[in-house]
């Protein structure tokens, strides 16, 4: 079998479609010799802006094919993407651009492995597949466009380097979480994005749903006095999740050099990114850590005490041991509890509103509607449209999930060292800045089948 096959959009016949010879590709140096799409492939970055502007092919939203989420009563611009890594998660990615298919569509999927890269395009009803990047972000159509946004769905350590190839191309980059091993390597990410003008966004999905738009909305208002539901006095946040030995035989989990962290790192940050984006900045951690039942280098359990800036104190709960699966999130404001309860998505039926004795009158402030968007891929993928379609840049940028990702790093260090950790200071030179596991896990030196477990 040909090593890499691409079919493009129906404005060519199959006499134009073309195979090349074997390449041999590792992560992360997904490249090797460049291959023809049966297209004219251009080396030049025309047109390339922030967010992907001016890119793209217009179209009328009711001519336009397929349902989706999208402005009403304006033309709307189709945007080509790339789905990077095939694995499990490509196929959220892939389900969220098909729900917002008047407005963008999948033009490839791209792996390392041909076989996997050609089954994931014919299961999810895509016309091309490449097992070479460098050649799938060169691709140029007939009308001149080219690819908008790159998925960057590869396991955690080929992120960064993926990443930034599609920024040196000019292409804006969405990245699944965690979207660096280290506070370093996000450091460099930004560099390259600020270099090149190229925007690097990070899938933190909890954000866009309705129910947290309509927190965040209550909670900037609660500086004002009397009114509203007051200021966040306290929170809880805790993903409880089962991960069993199968989960963990999976070569690069479980690892600090290859998924960067356990639980805290790679299941945890979705819901406490959430926690951060409804309280603000958080200003310091203290935290411990365990490997308490899993057979791997990393942490199964971390439970962190963070206070914000607002003067907010929150519990940080993150496990993959927990038989009854769920994620929680539970802030306390002067006159009001809002409460969050949901495994890996919410709608509005999954938020809860208590008003506080006295104030039974607030309980008009929240008003659901489960026809509003629900924490997804797809609602993230609506919004990153509307930037590309205004020319803001993309939402959630790596710089402000920087701010999530120093929190994991700030929760490792505690727990680790037993000092409380301030924001800012793991920086260049501070051991836990180039790796999440910093000065060495404290179970580090001991096997796990010598430990005694209590």
């Amino acid at each position: 079998m040909a090593r890499g096959h691409a079919v493009v959009k129906p404005q060519r016949d199959d006499a134009t479609l073309r195979r090349w010879g074997s390449t041999v590709l590792l992560w992360p140096r997904m490249g090797g010799r460049r291959a023809s799409w049966g297209l004219d492939v251009s080396d030049d970055k025309k047109d390339v802006r922030r967010g992907g502007v001016d890119r793209g092919t217009e179209v009328n939203r009711d001519q336009a094919g397929g349902r989706g989420l999208r402005p009403r009563g304006r033309a709307v611009t189709l945007r080509r993407t790339l789905i990077v890594g095939t694995g499990s998660i490509a196929g959220a990615h892939a389900a969220a651009v098909a729900a917002n298919g008047a407005r963008a569509v999948v033009v490839a999927g791209v792996d390392v492995d041909p076989a996997r890269a050609e089954s994931f395009a014919a299961r999810h009803g895509i016309e091309g597949w490449s097992d070479d990047l460098p050649t799938a972000l060169r691709q140029t159509w007939l009308d001149g466009g080219r690819v908008d946004l790159a998925h960057i769905c590869t396991p955690p350590g080929s992120h960064v380097p993926l990443a930034i190839q599609c920024l040196e191309a000019g292409v804006p980059v969405l990245l699944e979480k965690p979207p660096a091993l280290s506070l370093a390597q996000a450091d460099e990410l930004i560099a390259v994005s600020e270099r090149t003008g190229v925007d690097v966004a990070v899938v933190f999905q909890h954000r866009f749903g309705s129910g947290a738009r309509r927190a965040q909305a209550l909670l900037a208002d609660s500086g004002r006095l009397d009114e509203g539901i007051g200021r966040p006095l306290l929170a809880t946040c805790h993903t409880l999740w089962y991960r069993d030995a199968d989960y963990f035989a999976v070569p690069w989990r479980g690892r600090w050099d290859t998924e960067g962290g356990g639980p805290t790192m790679g299941h945890g940050i979705h819901q406490f990114d959430l926690l951060l984006a409804l309280l603000g900045p958080w200003t310091e951690v203290t935290a411990m850590a365990g490997r308490q039942a899993r057979d791997i280098d990393t942490e199964d359990v971390s439970m962190a005490v963070v206070r914000f800036a607002s003067g907010a104190l929150a519990t940080i709960v993150n496990s993959v041991v927990s038989p009854r699966q769920t994620s929680t999130l539970r802030i306390d404001t002067e006159r009001a509890t809002l409460e969050l309860e949901h495994l890996y998505g919410y709608t509005d039926a999954d938020w809860t509103f208590t008003a506080a004795p006295g104030h039974e009158d607030l309980a008009a402030l929240w008003t659901t509607d489960d026809a509003e968007p629900r924490s997804s891929h797809a609602s993230q993928m609506a919004a990153l449209l509307d930037a590309m379609d205004t020319g803001e840049h993309l939402p959630v940028p790596l710089s402000e999930a920087r701010g999530t990702l120093e929190l994991v790093a700030a929760i490792y260090a505690s727990a680790f060292t037993g000092q409380v950790v301030r924001r800012g200071d793991i920086g260049p030179g501070h051991p836990f800045y180039t790796r999440m596991d910093g000065t060495g896990a404290p179970w580090a030196v001991t096997p796990k089948s010598e430990e005694n477990i209590t």
